[in-house]
Formats: C-alpha cells, structure tokens, sequence
C-alpha cells in the first residue's frame, strides 16, 4: 500500500474520555485515554475518517481534515495512529487541526512527529511547550530523551530518564523505554 496514497488509519468513535485542557499524566502516569479498539480504515493523506449516519446506520467515510467537525478527542487519536504508523507529516496535519492546542498530550505527539521526520529542534520545541504546561509529564521526557539519545545527547538523555525516576520510579513504561534508547544508542 502506498504511504503517499494511503494508510491503515486505526479508528473508532467510541466512547472514551476528552481530552484534558492541560494534558494527562500530571502525577507521572499517563492519562491519556488509550487509542480506540481499532477497524480499520483507509484514507488518503489529508483526511480523517468520520462516522456519519446514513440511512439509519452508522458508516465510516473519509473527509478532509479541515472541516471534518471532528471533536479534538478523535483528532488526537487519528493522529496519534498516524504517527505510530510513521505517517508523520499526515500527523503534524491532523494534530494541528485540534483546537485545543493548549494541551500537552498533543503538543506532545507534535514534537514526537517533527522528531521522527527529523526535525529534531522543532519537535524539542513542542516538549518544551509541554513541559511548561505540565513538568511531570513523562511521556513529553521520555520522547525528549529518545531524541536527545538520537543526536547523541545522552548525558542530557539521563536528565530526562532522572527525571522520570522522580516522578514515577523506574517501573513506568516511559522510564524502561527510554533507559532501553540510552542503553542501546537507539
């Protein structure tokens, strides 16, 4: 299947909390609802997939993203599949339509998808935004430290894995993934 094209765009409107204005994991645990059980759905870049009803029965189409009324919730969770998938530039498009820029699980996966597309110092910049918003925020430290691990930064990367321990130990998901990256040099 062709990147350019299409991707499998994981989705599902169902009922999961909204996003927080701020961002989750301000005690050090990430509260960030999961992304929904997934069906898949093709679209092409620049959309997002949409449940509508049409003639009684709930159907997925694909719309574009601008206008497509989705709420920030389901444009966060399109774009957080997009950029797990590595669709990242159709990520940065559908995270950037999210109203609620105010808010540190998207500033997060923006600096996460600039990163991966190898705009390093943009994407540091979206953690930094993050961080301001919510200083406990392990995931935004461990997505920093796997970049800074990248650049070969890994004194600075052991700030952030330092920083993790503090607030949530070394048993967190984020701690054990980015000790792995310093470990590793990946």
């Amino acid at each position: 299947m062709s990147m350019r094209f299409s991707a499998m765009l994981a989705f599902s409107l169902m009922a999961t909390p909204v996003l927080a204005a701020g961002g989750g994991g301000s005690t050090g645990t990430d509260t960030t609802p999961p992304p929904p059980k997934v069906s898949p759905m093709k679209c092409k870049p620049g959309q997002v997939a949409k449940v509508v009803m049409k003639m009684g029965k709930k159907k997925t189409i694909c719309v574009k993203v601008m206008g497509s009324n989705l709420d920030d919730r389901d444009l966060y969770h399109q774009g957080w599949v997009l950029a797990k998938a590595g669709e990242y530039d159709w990520a940065i498009e559908v995270l950037s339509s999210i109203k609620n820029q105010n808010n540190a699980d998207v500033l997060t996966m923006l600096g996460y998808s600039n990163r991966k597309a190898g705009r390093f110092e943009v994407g540091f910049a979206y953690y930094d935004q993050a961080l301001a918003l919510d200083p406990k925020f392990i995931r935004a430290r461990e997505y920093l430290g796997e970049g800074l691990v990248a650049q070969g930064k890994i004194d600075l990367a052991k700030v952030q894995l330092d920083e993790i321990r503090k607030i949530s130990g070394t048993g967190s998901e984020e701690y054990k993934d980015l000790a792995k990256a310093i470990d590793t040099g990946i």
